[in-house]
């Protein structure tokens, strides 16, 4: 959410991130509505000031008759300020709805763009493995983890239906040694606080971090109103939502870990086998709230992308990185890059991880403050970053290190979680 004053005074801004972002917004009508409720509001309280300066006028008549006529009169001014108050509240609803809506500004440095074909490379690493100048055809992970008896993607259908699988075995094994590894790799960076948060969340923390309005065809929802998240950032941004914090305590780094859920509405037919897109999975996920500096956050944004670059360097898997163009950014991001991990079935890069800075954008919708040195209040910078996905990381793990007799190495760095150097 960005303060009514800033889209006050930069109408155009807005109007320019709602265009690059692809998203139809109207600031005039949301200047429109502030415009009315602003209105009722004064309306409202010159109301109450007559009628605070009638019941002291009361007080002070003897008179019998000029009292009760006083009386019926500050009665009538009661009945309309009350309609009135209600007529606030309407009005107030549609503005917050409207403010809900409201796109966060991209930074200069997002490119256009009309779809994530757009994103634009910045970085490449790794050597992309030849299997023919090693003598055999690349297989796909589902073919290479069933032959090994790593996966059960059939049961996995009849048990949890469209997308569903069973990582078991050496499949499982390797998913604890990711797990592992990862937890490990990420401490030493240094800083994390690290956490186990919850998938099941409520509405207001859903809103608060931008997932809804907008994206509610792509959650989950329990017969109880609330939701199964995509990300332990939901989670880790509403814990201290309401809170002000000690600047001395900033940055505050959180390592986090939870079951994440997600419906793919609208994209039944793509990735329908095996574990690229998947209903379920795990993340370790990179949360920081920092001071409410744009320099700051860009520091920090560099800094977490780079911890992620480094752990798929650890694993010596291909990479790029890319910076997202404008219609794939949120509705509250400023900026993301996303790592995409090369997949030798399909012959491309994959999305294994993205980062993003917010600015103000989260904490003013969930209320994350800080006194700054001067004893101001401010609204903290928010910015996360995926640190490991499973299941979809297995992926470029097999198909990578496949062996021509269908053999998979394990990489060196998993090789004391799994207590193996191959699965075979």
């Amino acid at each position: 959410m960005l303060d009514i004053k800033f889209i006050r005074e930069n109408p155009d801004l807005v109007k320019e991130a709602a265009r690059k972002k692809h998203i139809d917004f109207d600031v005039a009508k949301l200047l429109e509505a502030d415009d009315l409720r602003l209105k009722i509001l004064r309306e409202v309280e010159d109301m109450r000031a007559r009628q605070n300066a009638a019941s002291d006028n009361i007080a002070k008549i003897q008179n019998s008759e000029e009292r009760q006529k006083a009386i019926a009169e500050m009665k009538e001014l009661k009945e309309k300020l009350l309609a009135k108050v209600e007529e606030l509240r309407k009005a107030n609803e549609i503005w917050k709805e409207m403010m809900l809506l409201v796109p966060n500004i991209p930074d200069v440095s997002v490119p256009e763009g009309e779809s994530d074909a757009q994103n634009a490379e910045i970085k490449k690493w790794g050597e992309i493995p030849d299997f023919k100048a090693k003598g055999f055809e690349s297989k796909g992970h589902i073919e290479l983890m069933q032959k090994l008896g790593m996966a059960d993607f059939e049961r996995g259908a009849k048990i949890a239906g469209f997308r569903g699988y069973f990582l078991k075995n050496d499949g499982a094994l390797l998913s604890y040694a990711i797990w592992q590894y990862g937890m490990e790799f990420f401490m030493k960076k240094g800083g994390f606080s690290p956490m186990i948060v919850p998938s099941l969340v409520r509405k207001e923390t859903m809103f608060g971090t931008g997932y809804l309005p907008q994206g509610e065809e792509d959650l989950y929802k329990t017969q109880d109103a609330d939701y199964l998240a995509g990300t332990a950032e939901v989670a880790t941004m509403g814990y201290h939502s309401d809170e002000i914090l000690d600047k001395k305590d900033l940055p505050k780094k959180f390592l986090c870990f939870s079951p994440c859920f997600r419906r793919e509405a609208g994209s039944h037919g793509k990735d329908v086998n095996g574990l690229i897109r998947v209903h379920e999975f795990f993340k370790l996920e990179q949360v920081v709230l920092c001071e409410a500096d744009h320099q700051e956050s860009v520091k920090w944004h560099e800094w977490v992308n780079r911890n992620t670059e480094e752990f798929m360097e650890s694993l010596n898997i291909p990479y790029r990185t890319v910076i997202n163009c404008g219609v794939d950014l949120g509705l509250g991001q400023v900026k993301k890059y996303d790592i995409e991990l090369w997949v030798p079935n399909e012959n491309k890069y994959r999305e294994i991880s993205s980062a993003s800075y917010f600015h103000d954008f989260q904490t003013r919708r969930l209320n994350i403050r800080y006194k700054d040195e001067n004893g101001k209040l401010r609204f903290a910078h928010s910015l996360n970053s995926t640190a490991v996905p499973t299941p979809r990381i297995i992926v470029s793990i097999v198909e990578n290190y496949q062996q021509a007799d269908g053999s998979i190495l394990v990489p060196e760095v998993l090789r004391k979680y799994l207590g193996k150097e191959r699965i075979s």
